[in-house]
């Protein structure tokens, strides 16, 4: 079987408790931050189709979504999961790719960044034509770097007055700014699970 990708909706509501504690047990496994998250909030991003779900049949397999900031100036790629039975097989890029083909289209006037301390998911923003920055470039909304609170390393962004961290940033342009980003080159197989 598949592992098949969608924009989730109101179907997928149901896993936003699983989703939750999936997330607080990544964030344990790393050591790192990954913002602590409630179901309400997961179920609203799946309402407002700003999430992107992946399962194995009926089986929850990865998660990501989007949110815009600073008055839809920036839309954040966040909460990227993928369950560890699912890992070593594309399905991560895939999910990424999708959230980022969403956020440019529905808010293509804004800039696409993320905030992470993963490898793997630094090499996957690049591909997508994300480059390094420095916080001042991302968004200086207040809503958001108070999502940082739950990590383990909050003491380091408040020492640095918001300025840097263990998370690298990194930012695309918007839609606008650069219309045609050419995925091709993200080799992209089917996921199948033997």
């Amino acid at each position: 079987m598949e592992i098949n990708i969608f924009v989730a909706s109101e179907e997928h509501l149901h896993y936003a408790e699983y989703i939750c504690e999936m997330y607080a047990v990544s964030a344990k496994e790393r050591g790192t931050g990954i913002a602590k998250r409630d179901p309400e909030y997961i179920r609203q991003k799946m309402i407002k189709g700003n999430a992107i779900i992946a399962l194995y049949g009926e089986e929850f397999a990865g998660f990501c979504y989007i949110e815009t900031w600073t008055h839809e100036k920036y839309v954040a790629n966040s909460g990227l999961l993928v369950l560890p039975a699912f890992r070593g097989n594309g399905l991560a890029k895939r999910i990424k790719k999708m959230a980022f083909q969403l956020a440019r289209n529905k808010y293509p006037a804004a800039r696409v960044f993320g905030i992470t301390t993963s490898l793997a998911v630094m090499k996957i923003n690049h591909e997508l034509g994300y480059r390094p920055v420095t916080f001042s470039e991302l968004t200086q909304d207040d809503a958001f770097w108070n999502g940082c609170k739950s990590c383990p390393n909050y003491d380091i962004l408040m020492r640095n007055e918001r300025k840097m961290c263990l998370c690298t940033g990194m930012l695309a342009p918007s839609k606008e700014e650069m219309p045609v980003i050419n995925l091709s080159h993200m080799i992209l197989e089917p996921s199948k699970i033997v």
